[in-house]
């Protein structure tokens, strides 16, 4: 079934785009959490960042700096930008098309992407058996 991603990149739904080729379509957000929130997406079909092989990431994740780079040069306010990517529910992604969130900063924005910290309350042992847990999963 397609979604909203699919129909844009067939050309069923109408897009503000910014740049397009084989691999990747990245148009504007509608909702603009600041001026410039640009969307790029792969044009293969892929729910989240974990559908990825190596081939497609390459394919698509180069074109991130890129469009950041396009980004950064329509307007002398940005002085920085967000990429983001929500995969899976719990990580707050709504439309289960991979995609990259290209959000620029400006000097009066409000916009805030909150980080907690927890680096009082975690361990060195912590740390190590955190780090050594991921890297056993390391696929070659």
């Amino acid at each position: 079934m397609a979604d909203v991603f699919d129909m844009i990149i067939e050309g069923d739904i109408p897009a503000y785009k910014v740049y397009e080729d084989d691999d990747v379509l990245a148009f504007l957000d509608l909702s603009q959490v600041t001026p410039g929130h640009t969307l790029m997406v792969p044009k293969t079909h892929v729910a989240d960042i974990f559908e990825y092989d190596e081939e497609l990431a390459a394919r698509v994740l180069s074109k991130l700096p890129k469009i950041a780079r396009a980004i950064k040069a329509s307007d002398d306010k940005i002085i920085g930008l967000n990429i983001l990517s929500n995969n899976g529910e719990a990580a707050g992604q709504s439309v289960f098309h991979s995609h990259f969130h290209l959000i620029p900063r400006y000097a009066d924005d409000t916009f805030d992407v909150p980080m907690p910290d927890h680096s009082e309350t975690t361990t060195e042992d912590d740390y190590r058996a955190l780090a050594d847990r991921i890297a056993s999963h390391m696929e070659d």
